[in-house]
């Protein structure tokens, strides 16, 4: 048993426990670490957002080397995908990022544990080591940031060749001639993304009546066009119900919205659809810590039913993203360290897919705000009439503002096109600040930016865009 007494310890060093980790050593408390993977960076760091978007950007770069850089008068011959060293960009990647984390573990001298944990409550956890030993940590505190694995989906059991998920994707060793990807949120999206500008011919299948279906109708409307001018088909409205290998693929039948017999034929067969939190022996069996669907059920200060355990990112009901994970790390830590906290205000966390073009929002659809109640107003401002977006040659997509009529409050903010990920960043700032679209749009916008599409577009809210 370790002599040590730990004000905290956190299970998980994803975004969200390494974060937590940092901020409470920032914040004089004794801090340990323990992480059942050998690498630091969790499912954002080594199996989610850092290689996806490497990939895509690997795949950005061929693109314009292929179609777009003799518009611009650089004239290139023989471009070839060199796919062996788009990986090894990926890994090497993901390498520096997870040693980055190691290296903050050891700034911040917080004590990391390299084994599986387990609740030995109160205030104590167990960490079994590979091999089998164990060893017992005191602490004071415990954040639960175990995150979440890919959920298995009956029918559609995957072998990692032909029927593959998202940790498999990520390691080919070369683009499949053809994929079916089933589910059009992020990670299906991106992938189809990704692949199709490698080669594949790629079908996106969505279940719902439109893809990406929890942004705005428009985005989703709009994506699908420019999916659709890639070469990318999508079928919504589509349930796949079963896969069955192929001498040379994989066959993907269901229904589609009118009943109708769907039938795919592809080399392989992407299974882009749930994932689930991973508390597989963790010890809350027994404890007051309830789970609900999967979920470790918390309090808006992410504490639960057991006294000085909390959770934290995906292990918990709030979204399943990697900057809102680090957030409510912080939150937690600081509550412990005795900072008076406030509950995260969901409405003002951002959603972005980095697929192209990307997507980005933050704040209420159109549609959500209407079945709230909000008089609202709308408008938009495409990049087409941009200046910035015509020099970079990427044209497509809208800033679409929703605010609402009796104090101009700003609603929501939704993106999608260049650099749709970065400008949203202004519109989080201008919600949480309580800012009205007149403001928004009032404010100085450098020239020539893609970001100025936010400012016309809110202007546009009282009828003042100047440049559409």
């Amino acid at each position: 048993m370790s002599t040590e007494q730990f004000d905290v310890t956190i299970i998980g060093g994803g975004p969200g426990g390494y974060v937590a980790a940092v901020r409470g050593s920032q914040l004089g408390l004794k801090v340990a670490l323990v992480e059942k993977d050998r690498r630091l960076g969790g499912t954002c760091g080594l199996r989610g957002c850092i290689p996806t978007k490497q990939l895509l950007m690997s795949a950005h770069y061929y693109e314009k080397a292929q179609k777009d850089l003799a518009d611009f008068g650089v004239q290139v011959s023989e471009v070839r995908l060199a796919f062996a060293d788009v990986q090894k960009r990926k890994d090497k990647v993901v390498t520096k990022n997870s040693k980055g984390v190691e290296y903050l573990m050891k700034k911040n001298k917080v004590t990391t544990f390299n084994g599986f944990a387990r609740l030995q409550l109160p205030g104590k956890v167990e960490v079994t080591y590979e091999g089998g030993k164990k060893e017992t940590i005191s602490t004071k505190n415990i954040i639960i940031a175990t995150g979440s694995v890919v959920r298995p989906i009956p029918g559609f059991e995957t072998d990692g060749e032909r029927v593959v998920n998202s940790d498999h994707i990520l390691e080919l060793k070369q683009v499949p001639k053809s994929l079916i990807v089933v589910g059009s949120g992020a990670v299906g999206t991106e992938f189809a993304s990704v692949y199709s500008r490698f080669g594949a011919e790629t079908t996106l299948v969505e279940l719902l009546p439109r893809l990406m279906p929890l942004e705005d109708e428009e985005v989703s409307k709009e994506l699908e066009k420019s999916f659709r001018k890639r070469g990318i088909k999508s079928l919504t409205g589509t349930k796949l119900e079963k896969v069955e290998k192929t001498e040379d693929g994989v066959r993907a039948t269901g229904k589609d919205a009118k009943g109708g017999d769907v039938s795919l034929e592809a080399e392989m067969l992407l299974v882009a659809v749930g994932r689930m939190p991973f508390t597989e022996g963790l010890g809350l069996e027994g404890t007051k810590i309830k789970v609900e669907r999967g979920y470790v059920s918390v309090d808006e200060f992410c504490r639960t039913g057991e006294a000085n355990v909390y959770a934290i990112g995906d292990v918990i009901p709030t979204p399943a993203l990697a900057h809102l994970a680090s957030k409510e790390g912080i939150m937690v830590v600081e509550q412990i360290a005795g900072r008076k906290t406030h509950p995260i205000n969901l409405r003002h966390v951002p959603s972005c897919t980095y697929c192209d073009p990307e997507v980005a929002s933050v704040g209420l659809t159109e549609a959500k705000a209407r079945e709230m109640g909000y008089d609202v107003k709308v408008a938009k401002f495409p990049f087409s009439a941009s200046g910035k977006a015509r020099i970079l040659g990427e044209e497509e997509g809208f800033v679409k503002v929703v605010a609402e009529t009796r104090y101009d409050e700003l609603l929501g903010v939704h993106i999608i096109g260049p650099h749709a990920t970065e400008i949203i960043h202004e519109c989080i700032v201008a919600l949480h600040l309580e800012s009205t679209a007149e403001e928004l749009g009032r404010a100085i916008h450098a020239h020539p930016t893609v970001s100025e599409a936010v400012m016309e577009a809110a202007e546009g809210i009282h009828g003042l865009t100047i440049h559409f």
